[in-house]
């Protein structure tokens, strides 16, 4: 049976939310990042308005670098509460449309919706309208991508953007794909793109001619996969039923950090957000993991798994805490901290019916998930955590 897959990507999502929620920054330059510092900042762009695009800032791109192509632009720190509670309103209404959806990020996910697009009256009305609803709830705008499969509708997504829409039909996704550069192909990345055009390969066209067997003995296993997708052959199914392997948050300090005090202030509010996260996806995780990046750019990892598993705020925090403790610096610096949960379990977390404590921080947890459901993620903070919550003082990623 056929399918029809369709991918949503909301565009350049983090500027556009900015930029939603300040009407004189629509229309301009919008940088969302760390602090540029006037070129000497340290940290990447997050992501950066169509406006910024135009001049050459991008993605993942050194925040001093972006400064000196245009110093003129907005920069404004990243505000992850704000995104994630929009990006939820915008899952919702996926959701409503088909059952089957799978979030691959914040931002985007893929939509099956081959049982219920009669309902919306075809597979178009369907897309349109599902971009309609997203601009009429949200004002802003998703870029949608329908095929036969994820591979290739997630390629057809990325092509019109912003605000666009590409149908690839059932018969002609070969043809869709074959003038399009290799470098679109899944894991044809910067190392393997020379490698390809050594051999004659400059679009998936040129690959699909190529035989299994040539690709096989030249890539390995890759070859298969390359071989397969220049065909359009993707069998994955859209599911939700695979649960991530960890979750995590962590903060770059915008200074290097020696003040123990604040540090312990912001590994409460690493594990007050990761917590938050862990029971809005319903998840539990019993390994806690601490990372901590110095001064120096050493990186190191302390890990403890409980007996059971947890997504309490408090316990997280006990846990990360003891962890920070134990790790010997010998007085150098913090650059970096971060917590992530690991082995996880699905389904909502309970009160245990022997577990020591009055239930106090579980009480405190509900109450707060609540107001943030009710008035957004930024609605509601420990009150230790205000005068850490400012945004010149982190670096959110």
């Amino acid at each position: 049976m056929s399918r029809t897959i369709l991918h949503i990507d909301m565009d350049a999502f983090f500027a556009a939310v900015e930029q939603n929620d300040h009407p004189e920054w629509r229309g301009k330059p919008v940088v969302v990042g760390s602090d540029p510092q006037g070129g000497r900042g340290r940290g990447v762009v997050s992501t950066c308005s169509y406006e910024a695009r135009r001049f050459g800032i991008h993605s993942a791109m050194p925040i001093s670098r972006a400064w000196k192509l245009n110093p003129e632009a907005i920069y404004v720190r990243p505000r992850g509460r704000r995104y994630a509670g929009v990006s939820r309103q915008v899952m919702d209404l996926l959701s409503s449309f088909s059952p089957d959806i799978e979030q691959l990020s914040i931002d985007e996910a893929f939509l099956d919706i081959t049982s219920t697009q009669k309902l919306f009256g075809g597979t178009e009305a369907m897309a349109v309208r599902i971009k309609a609803e997203i601009r009429a709830q949200t004002n802003l705008t998703a870029s949608i991508g329908v095929a036969p499969n994820k591979f290739v509708a997630k390629i057809a997504s990325d092509l019109r953007k912003p605000d666009g829409l590409v149908i690839v039909p059932e018969g002609g996704v070969e043809a869709f794909l074959a003038p399009l550069e290799i470098s679109r192909l899944w894991g044809c990345g910067p190392k393997t793109v020379p490698v390809m055009q050594a051999m004659g390969i400059f679009t998936i066209g040129d690959l699909a001619a190529r035989s299994q067997k040539e690709l096989v003995d030249r890539f390995g296993q890759t070859g298969l996969h390359f071989w397969r997708l220049a065909r359009g052959l993707d069998e994955r199914p859209v599911s939700d039923a695979h649960t991530a392997r960890s979750m995590s948050h962590e903060t770059t300090f915008m200074t290097d950090c020696g003040d123990e005090e604040e540090m312990r202030k912001t590994l409460l509010g690493l594990c007050d957000d990761l917590a938050y996260d862990m029971r809005r996806h319903q998840v539990r995780g019993r390994t806690i993991t601490l990372k901590i990046r110095l001064a120096d750019f050493s990186t190191f990892t302390r890990s403890h798994s409980l007996e059971r598993a947890t997504d309490s705020s408090a316990e997280l925090y006990q846990q990360a805490l003891q962890l920070f403790s134990s790790f010997r610096r010998e007085g150098q610096r913090v650059r970096l901290l971060g917590v992530a949960l690991s082995q996880l379990q699905q389904g909502e977390g309970q009160m245990e019916l022997f577990r020591e404590g009055d239930g106090r921080s579980e009480k405190v947890d509900s109450i707060m998930d609540d107001v943030r459901k009710k008035f957004g993620a930024g609605a509601i903070s420990r009150a230790s955590l205000l005068h850490k919550r400012s945004d010149s003082q982190w670096i959110r990623e």
